[in-house]
């Protein structure tokens, strides 16, 4: 029987002297006795107990999981199923979780959630941003509850999404092909221009640039193919970047290079073949390692002053690409392809202002057509 009454010698000084105990199994499959605190009689040790196992015997596994031991156990379960770059994306989500660390899942109630929510509202981060946060909270949740049998529903309908009415929309930052030409017109280091041609012509995410290597250039055909991607390694590994797949099967594409972007690329390929130790591996925006974001970032902001123009961030690169191609009448197809887009809806949710821009010209496009109808119209009347 799990209620029992312990030795004289080990009542405590008011008189409570009945316990209950119980084996609980761990997360590693072993079992575990659980000792309760003391009460004064039998009876309150038996409700207690029975308490106590409505409480957490409801999973099969550790019923004291806290939430940080179970989104670790996500993250390891969800280690080989990923991209790497989404595993980043989780151990970035890791950080904001504080306030809920501790807490045991079964214990998990509306007051810690808007304790969290409101640490989280104190921060300096978009909505969209703190949306993304909690839809980690919510796999981790339906991961625990697949997995380990607990019920958090009652927790779970307490999440609602992060909407601020106030919120100004962000301005998307990026170059007009003038404002481009005057950038990179200042650079006078061969690498960097090819860098910065390279982000602008052929719109690539920070991190494909970074991993491209000069077998992925083919200069003969006028093609950059875009196959992997440098990301921020797990910090167990001993380096600080590792090579990984694009961000999505889209992705990974052929991209055109342009007359300009070929022929310094050209001038750029010769010199590394110079060195002695020099292969096709190494990295164009590198050598035998990529380039660091610290240096290319700092190259921005250089030139940028250097040229006397609005600095934008690196995606903004990616951002004057699209802008180039949509202004000059580019199918929207072609520019979700170009990018590398899982599809199009992402384009034109990205883009969507862009292409409003395009709406003016199909009311002129209907007035040509209508002028031409009806001068043709006169034209046919007069005979």
């Amino acid at each position: 029987m799990p209620v029992r009454q312990l030795k004289k010698n080990k009542w405590t000084k008011d008189g409570r002297s009945w316990i209950f105990y119980l084996y609980e199994r761990q997360i590693d499959g072993t079992l575990k006795q659980y000792t309760s605190k003391a009460f004064l009689t039998k009876e309150e040790a038996e409700r207690e107990e029975l308490a106590y196992r409505d409480k957490y015997l409801t999973s099969s596994v550790n019923p004291h999981m806290t939430f940080r031991e179970a989104y670790l156990k996500f993250y390891e379960y969800k280690a080989d199923k990923v991209r790497t770059t989404t595993l980043k994306t989780y151990r970035d989500r890791m950080r904001y979780m504080g306030i809920l660390d501790n807490v045991e899942l079964v214990n998990l109630n509306g007051e810690d959630y808007q304790r969290w929510r409101n640490e989280i509202n104190k921060l300096d981060i978009r909505s969209t941003y703190k949306r993304d946060i909690q839809k980690f909270i919510k796999m981790v949740i339906n991961f625990v509850e697949r997995n380990y049998e607990f019920n958090l529903r009652k927790f779970y309908t307490k999440l609602e999404p992060f909407n601020d009415p106030n919120e100004l929309e962000k301005e998307m930052r990026f170059y007009t092909p003038e404002e481009f030409y005057k950038f990179v017109a200042v650079i006078t280091d061969l690498q960097m221009r090819c860098l910065f041609k390279t982000l602008y012509y052929c719109g690539l995410r920070r991190g494909e640039a970074r991993g491209l290597t000069w077998d992925c250039i083919d200069l003969n055909n006028n093609r950059l193919y875009v196959k992997k991607q440098i990301v921020v390694a797990d910090a167990t590994q001993p380096k600080r970047w590792k090579i990984a797949p694009p961000k999505t099967k889209k992705s990974i594409r052929t991209l055109p290079l342009s007359n300009d972007l070929k022929n310094d690329l050209i001038e750029l390929y010769n010199k590394f073949k110079q060195f002695k130790n020099f292969k096709d591996n190494w990295f164009v925006f590198g050598d035998m390692e990529p380039i660091t974001v610290h240096k290319m970032n700092y190259q921005n902001e250089k030139n940028a002053e250097n040229a006397g123009v609005k600095r934008i961030n690196l995606h903004g690169f990616r951002h004057s690409c699209a802008s180039m191609l949509i202004n000059n009448n580019v199918n929207i197809s072609v520019v979700s392809n170009y990018l590398g887009h899982a599809d199009i809806e992402e384009t034109l949710n990205t883009y969507t202002h862009m292409f409003e821009n395009k709406l003016y010209e199909v009311a002129d496009y209907i007035d040509n057509q209508a002028n031409d109808l009806a001068k043709a119209f006169t034209e046919i009347n007069r005979f």
